[in-house]
C-alpha cells in the first residue's frame, strides 16, 4: 500500500497482503481495478486510467494509494 500524506502528493511504498483480483472492479467505468484507494474508512477502486486521471484530487484526501498497475506491463507468456 502507498501512503499519501494530507499536505503532499508524495508516494510512499508500504507492505500490502492484498492483491487486487480480476473481480475487483473500477468504480468509474467497470474494467479491472489495478489501484486501491482508502479514504477514512472508504474504499475506492480505479481501472489504471481512472486511478491517474484523479491522482492529484485524490492526495489531497486519501490516507493510502495502493497501485498494482504495473502488473499490465508484466509478460506473463513465460
Amino acid at each position: 500500500m502507498t501512503q499519501i500524506a494530507p499536505t503532499t502528493t508524495a508516494v510512499n511504498e508500504l507492505d500490502s497482503s492484498h492483491q487486487l483480483t480480476a473481480a475487483d472492479r473500477c468504480d468509474s467505468c467497470g474494467a479491472q481495478a489495478y489501484i486501491r484507494v482508502a479514504i477514512g474508512s472508504s474504499e475506492l477502486l480505479f481501472c489504471a486510467h481512472h486511478g491517474k486521471k484523479y491522482q492529484e484530487k485524490l492526495a489531497t484526501v486519501a490516507s493510502d494509494w495502493h497501485d498494482e498497475s504495473d502488473r499490465l506491463l508484466q509478460d506473463n507468456r513465460a
